[in-house]
């Protein structure tokens, strides 16, 4: 995948950028505890409309690591925003694979189903952003092989 979204070209640079623009979108609301209450009373309202459950209720504990989350994707996000670079998309990528891996887990142990509309779109943003890397990795690799010192 070195083409049009190569991680050096401006298509990819604005993808790592819309990714940031979601993530600050969807995570604002986690980063206080004054919008994360209200937050998880849309969220549990949404997901019982749709059939899909509801979150536990809020307590302290639970609350803080929304909060702690919220507050480090949002600092993360601005960061891509202002100053996007395309090394911030592979290690978005690589944030991205490990939150879907956490999410898989929870909903593997029954958590709040609309989890996993979250799950999709990290799954998707962490597929498009280590993708162009994967690409360039085996173009570079390809090209070592075949250089003459490598045939030496």
């Amino acid at each position: 995948m070195t083409g049009k979204f190569a991680p050096s070209r401006p298509a990819y640079l604005r993808l790592v950028r819309a990714s940031a623009w979601y993530d600050l979108v969807v995570t604002a609301g986690f980063a206080t505890p004054w919008t994360y209450a209200l937050l998880h009373g849309a969220l549990s309202r949404l997901g019982s409309a749709l059939g899909l459950g509801v979150l536990p209720a809020l307590d302290p504990i639970q609350t803080l690591y929304a909060n702690l989350m919220g507050s480090v994707v949002v600092v993360w996000a601005v960061l891509r925003v202002v100053r996007v670079q395309p090394s911030y998309g592979l290690f978005d990528g690589v944030a991205r694979t490990l939150f879907a891996a956490w999410q898989a887990y929870a909903l593997a142990h029954g958590a709040f189903r609309l989890l996993w509309l979250f799950l999709a779109v990290e799954v998707t943003f962490g597929l498009v952003q280590l993708l162009p890397w994967w690409g360039s990795w085996r173009t570079a690799a390809s090209g070592q092989l075949s250089s003459p010192a490598a045939r030496r």
